[in-house]
């Protein structure tokens, strides 16, 4: 039986619980922790008879969640191990009997998962999951898109912006930074399919990878109307459910008629569910600028937070469900 230290014991009689341990509580219930370890294992360093024993895999991944959760740096998230006894009980670690991770630990973890692109296995695991409990079930696809922002200075070694990221304008104004492309579940809001790309690609360009080979409809705002699409989903017998776009002041008849009005209200009361996870994305996880410089480390960390974004949106029908 481990020793308790006198914090754990105060802790265990405290008379309420933080919204932080009612989230972690109900992560630790519909996240398919056994599953997500499986992908990572064959990559995982194993225990040898010399050198320092690695840390637990489960724990590593427990705490890169939690990195994902609360936007915490390696070094934040080293200080909140030893400091916030509810994060360390959910890595299911001890202060005393336990060695603690340091930030080049979590480092090195992070590494391991974009050298060997896990993430997008573990993305694609949470929708199995999802699928094998009848969440996910659906065959038609909303598709949207949002940007993310990164640091537009020049007060660096290079003296540059990162050349990867590129500026966009946007409702009359200019954004600098990289955009995510999303394809969710019509039916469970869940995404499916992800793809990052600089600020200044055209949503539309993303289309054709966003969308499954059995998907029967999809949805989308004006960003996406396109005459060749649009032809094209026909000829294949898919629904073009996506919004007309409105014809510029200039043209002959300037704006939409009632009838596309009528039209796009319907067809967006579909779609504009797929903004509510951009706002766990955004708003729950904190997930407003990129962290690293170019696409593909920023594009690792975009999968496991679209994971997690698919257990938050979910979880009400996945409590009691994994094991």
């Amino acid at each position: 039986m481990k020793q308790q230290s006198f914090a754990s014991l105060e802790y265990d009689q405290k008379k309420r619980r933080t919204r932080r341990e009612r989230f972690l509580a109900q992560m630790q219930e519909v996240v398919p922790w056994s599953r997500l370890v499986a992908v990572i294992e064959p990559h995982y360093p194993k225990s040898g008879k010399r050198g320092r024993r690695p840390m637990p895999l489960e724990s590593m991944l427990r705490i890169y969640f939690m990195q994902q959760w609360y936007a915490l740096s390696d070094p934040a998230m080293e200080d909140a191990l030893y400091e916030v006894e509810s994060m360390r009980r959910f890595a299911e670690l001890d202060l005393l009997d336990d060695a603690l991770p340091d930030e080049t630990t979590l480092l090195k973890f992070r590494h391991l998962l974009e050298a060997h692109k896990l993430t997008d296995k573990l993305l694609s695991e949470v929708n199995a999951h999802l699928q094998e409990q009848g969440v996910a079930v659906s065959k038609g696809t909303m598709v949207d898109a949002t940007i993310v922002e990164a640091s537009p200075s020049t007060k660096n070694q290079a003296g540059k912006r990162d050349e990867q990221m590129h500026q966009t304008r946007k409702n009359n104004q200019w954004y600098f930074g990289m955009k995510i492309h999303v394809g969710a579940d019509v039916n469970s809001g869940a995404v499916h399919s992800v793809t990052v790309t600089a600020a200044n690609e055209a949503d539309i360009s993303e289309l054709p990878n966003l969308l499954r080979e059995d998907d029967e409809a999809v949805f989308g705002d004006a960003g996406y109307a396109s005459d060749e699409y649009k032809r094209g989903s026909r000829q294949m017998g898919m629904s073009w459910m996506v919004n007309d776009k409105s014809k510029p002041k200039h043209s002959k008849y300037p704006g939409l008629s009632a009838k596309q009005r009528r039209r796009n209200r319907r067809r967006s009361s579909v779609r504009a569910r797929v903004e509510h996870l951009f706002r766990i994305l955004k708003c729950q996880f904190g997930y407003r600028k990129v962290r690293y410089k170019g696409l593909e480390k920023n594009r690792v960390q975009v999968m496991s937070l679209m994971a997690l974004a698919n257990l938050y949106l979910l979880r009400g029908k996945l409590e009691g469900q994994c094991a």
